[in-house]
Formats: structure tokens, sequence, C-alpha cells
């Protein structure tokens, strides 16, 4: 009897085994290609580049001028008064150990920072050194100027604390006056606090109008070649496929609008510098200015290629997927 041979099993064909790495390879050489077919079509029209990325970096730098602006603010607010410390004055005639008792009740309240009494002498050396009073206070027997008590609040105090520290400094025994900016340290808070709001609804009508900018410029990419999209989507490309060089494109246009923004942003510093130079001179170096932080510069355009790349991606999904049902 002839002896039954089983078939030799046929090994897998290669391309089965290798082809997950050979995906990835080809996944990985289209986002390359996408990426570079993308900047390059951004160059073959210089103009319309051009101008998207210019209304986008002016939109994306406006914002970082008002914090600029706001930052300033807040800064010359605590260098000119709104960490001001607060004027208790002694009744006349006040000793200057019943200033030092008052002074010692103070100090053992938690809102208090730090005190500092200020004798009468003190106070008549610092009106001598007023132009047109040394002549006056020479033809004076006696000091009229009471003790003063400077006192420091803690930084961080809600406006509550700071007036019940007040209030805790006119029932304290001994004192005739106390000279507060607590009112102007409302108003400057309500001022930075609306300043904050609306710089903050700014950059998000900004964004938006940046977004919209760029899902335009795509759109109009995208109608311009509906025909070749039409002829990949029949020889059965996918839309993610097709979608991949203008999402890269989105992300280009905002990357060099964010890189825009921060340039003039920088250029609006340099051309503050003589101001506020001379600024800073007047009040003798006690007005503080800044310039934007670096992680601010660093992150702008990072945020505006995700915008960029958010406003292509909302429309390439839809104009594709118009195209597909053509």
């Amino acid at each position: 009897m002839n002896a039954v041979r089983e078939p030799r099993r046929q090994p897998e064909p290669e391309k089965t085994r290798r082809s997950g790495p050979r995906h990835v390879s080809a996944w990985r050489e289209h986002h390359m290609w996408s990426l570079s077919i993308s900047l390059r079509r951004l160059g073959a029209r210089p103009l319309g580049t051009l101008l998207t990325v210019a209304v986008m970096g002016v939109a994306l730098a406006l914002p970082l001028a008002f914090y600029l602006l706001l930052g300033n603010v807040q800064r010359m607010g605590d260098a000119l008064g709104r960490n001001q410390s607060i004027s208790v004055f002694m009744k006349p005639g006040q000793t200057g150990a019943m200033a030092d008792i008052a002074a010692s009740a103070l100090r053992g309240r938690p809102e208090v920072a730090e005190i500092v009494v200020r004798t009468p002498k003190d106070g008549l050396d610092e009106l001598a050194e007023v132009q047109g009073f040394s002549g006056s206070l020479q033809s004076l027997d006696v000091n009229p100027l009471p003790y003063v008590l400077s006192v420091q609040p803690k930084a961080g105090l809600a406006v509550d604390q700071v007036d019940r520290l007040v209030e805790a400094m006119k029932a304290t025994p001994g004192v005739d006056l106390v000279q507060d900016t607590g009112a102007w340290r409302q108003r400057l808070d309500a001022l930075l606090g609306v300043g904050t709001r609306a710089v903050s609804l700014l950059a998000l009508l900004l964004g938006v109008a940046a977004l919209l900018v760029v899902g335009n410029t795509i759109r109009v990419d995208i109608q311009s070649r509906s025909d070749e999209i039409g002829v990949l989507l029949l020889i059965g490309a996918s839309r993610p496929f097709v979608r991949r060089p203008y999402l890269y494109a989105g992300i280009w246009l905002g990357l060099l609008a964010g890189i825009l923004a921060v340039i003039l942003a920088v250029v609006l510093e340099l051309a503050m510098a003589g101001p506020v130079g001379r600024l800073t001179a007047a009040y003798d170096g006690s007005v503080s200015f800044g310039g934007l932080p670096a992680w601010l510069l660093l992150s702008v355009p990072f945020a505006s290629a995700l915008l960029g790349w958010l406003g292509a991606r909302l429309v390439s999904a839809r104009q594709i997927r118009r195209a597909a049902m053509v």
C-alpha cells in the first residue's frame, strides 16, 4: 500500500508577518511627507500666507499687550500705595512711653507685619526737608506734632481684614486719628479685577478670530483641490489620509503667527523702554516696571499652533466629508 503523504504546510507569507512594522513605517513617512508638502504649499502662495499669518499675529499680540499693561499697572499700584502703611496719630500730649504701649498692643494682632514709632522730632525733620517749610519751622517754640505709629499690614490681606485692623487701631487708648488708604486699595483691586476679566475675554475673542482665519484659509485650499481629493477618495484613500496635509498647514500657520505675536510684544516692550525709564526716574526708582514673563512668551507659539490645528481640523473634516458625497 502506498503511504498517503500529508500535504506540506506552506509557510506564512512574509508580508503578513511584517505588516505591522510596514504599516507604522508608512504612517510615519506619510506624516513627514504631509509636514513638508504643507509647508511647500504655503510657500507657493506667499502673499496669502503672509496676510493670514499677519492677521493672526496681530490678533494674538493684542492680548499680550494688554497683559503687559495690566501687570505694570498692578506693579505701579503696589509701589504707590496698594501696600502703603497705615498711619496712626496719637493724641496731643501723649508721651513716648504711651506710644510704645499702643504699639505693643497692636503688634500682638495677626494682621500686623511691622510697626515703626515716629517721634514728633522725626516728623519735624521731614517737614524741614520739604521746600518752603524750613523757615517757618524755625520760628516754632514748641513742637506741635504728635507721635505717629506707622503700621505695615501683612501682605495678601483681604479688604475686610484690613477694615477690622483699622477699627482695632481706632479703639486703641491714646489714638486720635487713623489715616488709611483702604478705599483707594478697594478701587485699585476692583479696577485690576475688571482689567483681568477684560483681558481674558479679549484673548478668548481674538483666539476665536484666529481660529476662523485659519479655518477660512484651509477651506479655500480644500475647495481649490476638490478634484484631487475626489480622485484620492475614489481610489480608496481614507479621510484621515487626505486630511493630514491640511492639518499640518494649520499647525504651520498657527506656529508662524505665534512667533510673530511674540516678536510684536517684544518690540512693544522695547518701544516703551524710554518713557518707562523716565517715569521710573521721576519716582526715584520706587516704581518698577517689568516685561512679559518668559514662560508666557514661550507658550504663545505652541498655543497658537494648537489653535491652528483645531481650526484646520474642524473645517477640513466638513469639507472632505462634502467632497466624499459628490
